[in-house]
């Protein structure tokens, strides 16, 4: 092993800043060899969509100052110290600071792990899983609507749509996901479980993703079910839903981990803040009267924030957390078998 890697003490037992660090040295690291050549430093910042507001020397100076040993090329511990040097903030200025650490952002050397949530995302294995639901859903309606019935009242939609009259046929509890109202509603749905799905599969992997739709699917229904007894139901939006609780969960069980976890809190929490005050103001202000499933939205999005909590990745498990899991798989399932007992024995409430 050269001399220069010799220099680097690696503790026995990795702390959570070493292997942070690692991994971004490793990320930056392109061929693979150890340390960063000026030749990878400069790509990386090409790369970045700010490139044109630095001055032309930046890759100079950033190397001329981390390269202790004049070797050309950064080994781990010089990127390390390039991060933590107080000098670097006052010689280049407050922009190429910024600029620098929004590359590879600066984190607490001791206590803290903030931006290793965003190092999981991977496109292997393919996040597959929401693209094939989509596609299925597309290929059912096309089907139905080659015949003219566009309407969720094709031969796909009839077998598939809950029906509160043959709750018999278990099935249709989750198989009305796949049948949609019109054009509009399939749309509405297929881009938001898209946008919301796959980059949950990113880090998740689809089977967790997968749990967490399907539940929300099912909690619609049984939900719906019981306030409503009478109602049909069709569509995609318990599922929806819960993908959009599912990311408030991951947030919540992976807040130190991530380093927007508030700003993206705040957005999920005000989309349902809007959603419900819409609904709110729909039904008792303006008396709409709406085909919408409210009560499978809601239903949805609790099995979501719930299953979420159980099944999704917690990158680092702490005691109170554990507690909450506990917490989230009881009260999930207590819920779901009083759903489904309720189904089976309250049959004067569906006469």
């Amino acid at each position: 092993m050269p001399a220069r890697q010799d220099s680097v003490s690696i503790p026995m037992t990795p702390t959570r800043s070493d292997l942070y660090w690692q991994r971004i040295f490793n990320k930056y690291d392109k061929d693979n060899d150890g340390k960063i050549s000026y030749t990878e430093l400069k790509e990386i910042i090409e790369s970045r969509e700010y490139d044109h507001d630095l001055p032309d020397n930046v890759v100079d100076k950033i190397m001329n100052l981390a390269d202790r040993d004049n070797s050309g090329y950064l080994d781990f511990h010089e990127f390390v110290e390039m991060m933590h040097n107080p000098d670097f903030k006052m010689i280049f200025g407050h922009f190429v600071a910024r600029y620098v650490h929004s590359i590879i952002p600066q984190r607490n050397p001791v206590d803290t792990t903030d931006g290793t949530y965003e190092e999981e995302y991977t496109c292997w294995p393919p996040a597959v899983c929401m693209i094939l639901i989509s596609l299925v859903e597309i290929a059912l309606f096309c089907y139905d609507a080659s015949l003219g019935k566009t309407d969720a009242n094709g031969p796909i939609a009839q077998i598939f749509i809950y029906n509160p009259h043959k709750r018999h046929e278990a099935w249709r509890f989750l198989t009305y996901m796949l049948v949609h109202v019109g054009v509009v509603h399939l749309l509405v749905n297929l881009l938001v479980q898209l946008f919301l799905g796959v980059p949950l599969e990113m880090v998740h992997r689809w089977w967790r993703v997968t749990l967490v739709y399907l539940a929300g699917v099912a909690a619609g229904s049984l939900a719906t079910s019981l306030t409503d007894p009478k109602v049909y139901l069709a569509g995609a939006s318990g599922g929806v839903y819960a993908l959009i609780a599912a990311h408030i969960a991951t947030i919540i069980m992976n807040w130190t981990e991530m380093e927007f976890a508030v700003i993206q809190l705040l957005v999920f929490l005000l989309l349902a803040g809007v959603d419900i005050g819409t609904a709110v103001y729909d039904r008792y202000w303006r008396h709409l009267q709406q085909n919408i499933g409210y009560v499978a939205h809601l239903a949805g999005a609790i099995a979501g924030l719930l299953v979420g909590i159980g099944v999704l990745r917690n990158l680092e498990k702490r005691k109170w957390e554990k507690r909450l899991w506990w917490a989230a798989v009881t009260l999930y399932f207590s819920l779901m078998i009083a759903g489904i007992f309720a189904n089976i024995f309250w049959t004067d409430r569906f006469l």
